[in-house]
């Protein structure tokens, strides 16, 4: 017996030795990567790492991490810098190359267009494959396929049938059939813009949560009404959708829930948070602004507007002028189309929703068509981690850096896997790392001068590769990769 316990005291010293070896050789300082990030200070808000580490990368992925020196083919000297995971924006129309240039700068690296969608999932993806800067990814719309269904006139938003009628029993067979090719197709969520689709009926809403639903991915919400004025109010639009979820099973995430609410903004927080309490899975994101922005020509400007938001002309601002709107330059303007910035949201509701943990940051980025846009696609994540973060002290670091990886991360991982390797810090992970400098890190893009980037943040690795170095963008480079959800056809 004696003889034997010790040959198995043998062999289990051997294979402890084997294991221990075999984990020492994965980040061994000797072994060479194509990137070692050296010496920054790094924070993962999944494990809760918050210490200075060197990174191996190879093959685009997080392949080491150590408290030892490491060898790479490049090395990157972090020392004084923060080394995150790189952001994840849900909420950005503006999926173009000057849009991408200025997300990089802003510290994103995976750039998705889930509240408005597309109507065309292959397509989509297809015009971007190899072209990107940075990571990119969309939702299967109902904005888009109710306007194709319907033969709306407008452009990105619906000015006709699709914004004003109810659809036919015909349109809205047509409309799902979409719907469910979408996301046959990868589409990582479903879009819903019901304050852009004001006819639509709630059985039509129902409808479409349903589908959601069977393929258990997420809805992205613009909620029906965003006001504080009775019934119409944000209140009651979020009443409307999280019954739908209930109803359904879908999973709900409501946009910009600062912009919705306005003043009642604390009250529709509660009501995400009792839903999710009572099982729900029900997530919501806000912008770090008090101001928001739409097309003046969009249903949302529809007769009623000023009761509905508290708001008259004057905080209506053109975007391509920077005026303040009056009711002549108004109906000028809503006849001609364009961007207004929306001065409605208070202050404070701003701070509580950046503030909160529970709430995902999101940029609500417009398409770069001019000189003039809101400056929050510019700037968001650089203006929570400057301004709130050092200045404000409204929230700390990794609270924020969670709520802009990891927690995005999380509400798509379950419809698509590949997000479990996105948002974090650890081996085997997307090797999407944002680097910059806690005590520089600020926005620079106002109402008044939007096109500028934001300062402080100085490395930005997409898949491995860095598309900003030194805070400046490299050129020529196009590491971004498609952020689908699998295609089953």
């Amino acid at each position: 017996m004696a003889k034997l316990a010790l040959i198995a005291c043998a062999v289990l010293f051997c294979a402890l030795t084997a294991v221990v070896t075999a984990t020492w050789n994965a980040a061994a300082p000797s072994e060479s990567f194509d990137l070692v990030i050296a010496n920054g200070r790094v924070m993962d808000p999944e494990s809760g790492l918050d210490a200075n580490r060197n990174i191996g990368l190879r093959a685009g992925k997080i392949v080491a991490i150590s408290e030892k020196a490491l060898s790479g083919k490049t090395t990157i000297d972090a020392k004084g810098l923060i080394v995150a995971p790189g952001f994840i924006d849900l909420h950005e129309h503006g999926q173009e190359p000057r849009n991408y240039q200025f997300q990089a700068h802003d510290g994103v690296t995976t750039s998705l267009e889930l509240e408005a969608g597309v109507a065309d999932i292959a397509q989509w993806y297809s015009a971007r494959e190899g072209k990107s800067l940075i990571n990119f990814g969309a939702s299967i719309g109902h904005i888009p396929v109710r306007m194709k269904v319907m033969h709306d006139p407008g452009g990105f938003l619906p000015t006709g049938d699709a914004a004003h009628r109810a659809a036919t029993p015909d349109e809205l067979a047509a409309i799902r059939s979409d719907i469910e090719e979408g996301f046959h197709e990868g589409a990582l969520a479903e879009g819903m813009g019901i304050n852009y689709t004001a006819a639509a009926t709630h059985e039509e809403i129902i409808e479409m949560f349903r589908v959601a639903a069977k393929h258990g991915a997420s809805v992205h919400v613009h909620l029906r009404y965003g006001g504080v004025k009775e019934p119409n109010t944000g209140l009651a639009a979020l009443e409307e959708a999280i019954a739908a979820a209930a109803e359904t099973g879908a999973s709900l995430h409501v946009v910009h829930i600062t912009s919705m609410g306005l003043r009642d903004t604390p009250d529709l927080i509660a009501m995400v948070k009792g839903a999710k309490a009572h099982g729900l899975d029900v997530t919501t994101e806000c912008y770090p602004y008090t101001a928001g922005s739409t097309a003046l020509q969009s249903a949302i400007f529809d007769p009623g507007w000023q009761e509905s938001m508290a708001i008259t002309y004057k905080d209506l601002q053109w975007a391509e002028t920077g005026e303040r709107l009056t009711a002549d330059s108004f109906e000028k303007y809503r006849k001609q189309g364009g961007i207004v910035v929306i001065h409605s949201i208070p202050e404070q509701a701003a701070r509580t929703c950046v503030a909160d943990p529970t709430i995902m940051v999101a940029s609500d980025g417009m398409m770069i068509t001019g000189t003039k846009v809101h400056p929050r696609g510019q700037a968001t994540f650089s203006r929570v981690l400057g301004h709130y973060v050092r200045q404000e002290k409204a929230l700390d670091l990794m609270t924020a850096l969670k709520k802009m990886t990891l927690m995005p991360a999380q509400r798509l991982e379950k419809h698509a896997p590949a997000f479990r390797n996105k948002g974090r810090i650890r081996i085997g992970a997307d090797a999407d790392i944002t680097i910059f400098d806690p005590q520089r890190v600020i926005d620079k893009a106002t109402y008044e001068d939007p096109l500028r980037y934001s300062e402080g943040i100085q490395f930005v690795l997409v898949n491995g590769v860095p598309v900003v170095k030194d805070g400046q963008l490299v050129d020529g480079t196009f590491p971004g990769r498609a952020a689908r959800a699998p295609i089953t056809h």
